[in-house]
């Protein structure tokens, strides 16, 4: 998808954002420059769950490195599990990718099979599910908001996904092999900048 045309104060907070924190404009925001209200308030929502779940930067990145991938999303995956590769090390992203948990505590082993039992099959979670994630220690109000973060993730990387998002190639070539390595699912990793 073409980014809009129009470069509102909105559109360029948004593609400011990516200067900032990556060194370039993601295509992702591309596409939500279209709807950069729409995307506000998914970060929003998003923002209130990480508070209401207390969640680290590395839980984030176990759960959407487990739903991103469950789910075949490549660029949320490359995105994350370098995040993840910051946080816990390549070879454990790399594993979480792939949905090897062994580098994992228990706690974040529950996180993670949560995070790819919720994108894979919704309906086919049971009592059990959340009971695990209770005896590791995690509250009613924390696993609803684990589940709306989740949630909203992919809510994320299905407009991605659907609109044509490729991962950028820096995204691809900033990952550790570990993680660039797991990645051999989704839409294949953009050249260059998309054209306009």
């Amino acid at each position: 998808m073409r980014p809009t045309e129009e470069i509102t104060a909105e559109v360029q907070a948004l593609y400011d954002e990516d200067q900032a924190q990556y060194g370039f404009v993601m295509n992702a925001s591309r596409v939500w420059s279209h709807a950069v209200g729409a995307h506000d308030g998914l970060f929003d929502l998003l923002k209130l769950s990480v508070q209401s779940g207390a969640l680290s930067l590395r839980e984030r990145g176990i759960l959407v490195s487990s739903c991103a991938s469950e789910l075949g999303d490549a660029y949320c995956s490359l995105a994350w599990g370098t995040k993840l590769a910051d946080q816990a090390g390549a070879e454990v992203a790399g594993d979480v990718l792939r949905g090897r948990l062994d580098g994992l505590s228990e706690k974040e082993r529950a996180l993670a099979g949560w995070a790819r039992r919720i994108t894979a099959d919704p309906n086919g979670t049971t009592a059990q599910d959340v009971q695990s994630l209770r005896d590791v220690g995690y509250d009613d109000a924390q696993i609803v908001a684990i589940t709306v973060f989740v949630a909203l993730r992919i809510a994320f990387s299905t407009v991605n996904d659907a609109l044509g998002a490729r991962p950028d190639r820096e995204l691809f070539d900033r990952a550790p092999a570990a993680v660039s390595g797991a990645v051999d699912f989704g839409r294949p990793i953009a050249e260059a900048v998309e054209p306009s």
